[in-house]
């Protein structure tokens, strides 16, 4: 297909589509994955995007695209910002692919559901079917979606877990007659897809060493089970919503003025949004990568350390001194620094894992149990109630967690948040404010928290100007 075959949008072309699914762990990631990557095979300039808040698809949806996959999320980003920042990101794209987030209408209520991000966005929606023990059945299954919201425009059904051609048949037969709706695809049950699993899903891309041969191996093999002319003629009845004008603030930039952000990017560290570093870059911050296996710490004014896995890599984090003593010797003399999860556990003293103990960075007086099961995992809502350098009394911050490990804090500690809805450190705070040290489990998105990105930045120049 030529690229210029798409939707006319404006002066462009552009269509897009919505991978969900009747239930959670279906398929719908190796799915949106190896369509992304077959359909940029062919040519085309795809954007993807990931429904919720999740971290970990979208790395390997960014690998398929070859372009940053952005987060759609309406508990985290105002329905105005999401729509903007949704059109922002097609820009140059040809074709837009999201991935949903569990069964289509499930979520943490009817407005946080896939199917509120496909009516809000006008999206096409591909319904991915487990056929398993399965034939007429499933005319019965998807009609009753078609219905349960009939402004849901799901315009096509892919059939997964398919035991052979007969079988096949029966269900194409039956979703074509009941239904009014074409089979797109049909992935046999035998088809060995997969990308490796860890406890909070998906392994990250980051850790994969053949994450780009695994992504196009998945394309490979997709290619024989999609009717990609379909695929492509669902996606063209897409039309773009036209979000009202939202006014963003820029910050002036004076030339030999620019503050320097570390950020510690790596195989272990690497849960950031991408809109968090856009919104620093806004403000006027250098960002600085920073590898926590391998480096010592280059000349900065504050650092971001995001979430991850650390306790895979606890014998290489600890290996590395040179940067654990660099950090300590920063964060004593006043380096701001902001950090989630994982980085509230790498600037503790001690994580325990497995019956063993490794040194970390120290500069948080407190220890760190990995667990085996989920301690934290879901939206949080928390109210500010200590004074602290990034956001006033009494703001209320939407965010999320995923962590499985506890921390023991010791005296001397105070907390920036109240938590009203999650669990945070304890169940009831999170955000620990020592020196000048803003560490949560709470992740946050610079779209929804607008404040922060301006905040981190102002505090590392007047911090920055006076360490130097």
């Amino acid at each position: 297909m030529a690229r210029g075959d798409h939707l006319v949008h404006g002066d462009r072309t552009f269509g897009c589509l919505l991978i969900s699914s009747t239930q959670g762990h279906s398929g719908k990631t190796i799915v949106a994955v190896g369509l992304c990557k077959l359909l940029t095979q062919r040519g085309l300039l795809i954007q993807p995007f990931k429904k919720g808040p999740d971290y970990i698809d979208p790395s390997w949806l960014t690998i398929a695209a070859g372009r940053s996959c952005r987060n759609l999320d309406l508990f985290l980003v105002p329905k105005e910002k999401l729509i903007q920042t949704f059109e922002q990101a097609c820009e140059k794209a040809d074709l837009a692919i999201v991935e949903g987030a569990m069964g289509l209408y499930d979520g943490l209520d009817a407005q946080g559901t896939t199917a509120e991000i496909a009516r809000l966005l006008k999206i096409p929606v591909v319904l991915l079917v487990n056929t398993s023990r399965m034939t007429s059945s499933i005319a019965a299954m998807v009609m009753g979606y078609q219905h349960f919201q009939p402004e849901t425009n799901i315009a096509g059904v892919l059939l997964n877990y398919v035991s052979g051609s007969r079988h096949e048949s029966k269900l194409r037969n039956a979703v074509e007659k009941y239904c009014k709706i074409p089979v797109v695809g049909s992935i046999p049950r035998d088809a060995n897809l997969y990308i490796a699993e860890r406890h909070l899903g998906l392994i990250p891309s980051r850790e994969s060493n053949d994450a780009d041969q695994s992504v196009k191996r998945l394309g490979e093999k997709l290619k024989s089970y999609f009717d990609v002319e379909q695929i492509l003629s669902i996606s063209k009845r897409f039309r773009m919503p036209s979000p009202s004008p939202i006014p963003v603030k820029e910050k002036e930039r004076k030339e030999g003025t620019q503050v320097k952000i570390g950020v510690i990017f790596d195989q272990v560290f690497n849960f950031y949004y991408p809109e968090n570093f856009e919104g620093l870059r806004q403000w006027g911050a250098d960002l600085v990568f920073i590898n926590s296996l391998q480096d010592r710490l280059p000349q900065i004014d504050g650092l971001y350390v995001g979430g991850g896995f650390p306790e895979f890599f606890l014998e290489k984090l600890e290996k590395n001194k040179e940067l654990r003593q660099d950090l300590w010797k920063a964060i004593d003399q006043g380096l701001p620094v902001y950090a989630e999860c994982a980085g509230l556990m790498y600037l503790s003293q001690k994580i325990h894992w497995q019956g063993r103990s490794y040194e970390m960075v120290g500069a948080i007086p407190a220890e760190v149990q990995v667990s085996e099961k989920p301690e934290g995992h879901g939206y949080v809502m928390a109210e500010v109630m200590n004074e602290n350098p990034l956001f006033p009394i009494g703001l209320t911050i939407r965010g999320h967690e995923f962590h499985h490990s506890k921390v023991s804090i010791k005296k001397g500690v105070k907390f920036a948040y109240q938590v009203r809805r999650g669990h945070g450190i304890d169940g009831q705070k999170d955000g620990v404010l020592y020196k000048n040290i803003f560490a949560a489990y709470t992740h946050l998105h610079a779209l929804g928290t607008p404040s922060w990105a301006e905040a981190f930045v102002s505090l590392a120049a007047k911090e920055g100007k006076f360490r130097r």
